[in-house]
């Protein structure tokens, strides 16, 4: 499996489970489709050589501020609605995308960065993962005294760093408001 078919794979994932977070009736069930949608595009970051992005993806997005989204979302009872998987034909298809997600698991757990360089037949130290992703290498631009971490930091919290915080501020203002606004309904 060449790296563009293991981007192609994710790449379609990652639509897929975009569209069918925008087109579901159920808000719980969206808000699932788009942390998958979230893990899909941490994949891609993987194969830009970008694992710390990837990292701060599943961990912040796919990890906190969707667990935010499914707690206001429970606590303001929304979509209580029927399910969207109806009758026969629903739990079919709901099988058929849990064996297509399951079958993905395996042949990508079978692939390394390594491997893929082989198999691309790359020269230059075949095996090697910067052989097999060369759009990786802006993340060993880094200077190695502070390392990709830094090199990511040191704009977030010099440059960025009021846009950074107003944004953190935003989504409290937001939970804040949820809570008050289901604690006037109870």
């Amino acid at each position: 499996m060449s790296a563009q078919t293991v981007f192609t794979v994710l790449a379609g994932a990652a639509l897929l489970s975009a569209l069918l977070c925008i087109t579901q009736k159920n808000p719980v069930v969206s808000a699932l489709w788009l942390v998958s949608t979230m893990f899909a595009l941490a994949g891609i970051f993987v194969l830009l050589n970008a694992q710390f992005i990837a990292a701060v993806q599943v961990l912040v997005y796919a990890g906190a501020v969707m667990v935010l989204f499914l707690f206001v979302i429970m606590l303001l009872h929304v979509g209580r609605e029927a399910s969207d998987l109806r009758g026969p034909g629903g739990r079919l298809a709901a099988v058929g995308i849990g064996a297509v997600l399951l079958g993905e698991l395996f042949l990508l757990s079978r692939v390394s960065p390594g491997s893929l360089a082989t198999m691309s037949g790359q020269a230059g130290g075949a095996g090697s993962p910067l052989a097999a992703f060369p759009a990786g290498l802006a993340g060993q631009a880094a200077p190695a005294s502070e390392g990709v971490v830094g090199a990511i930091a040191r704009p977030l919290f010099q440059t960025y760093l009021i846009p950074f915080e107003i944004t953190s501020i935003l989504l409290l203002a937001a939970a804040v408001g949820a809570v008050v606004l289901a604690k006037r309904k109870l």
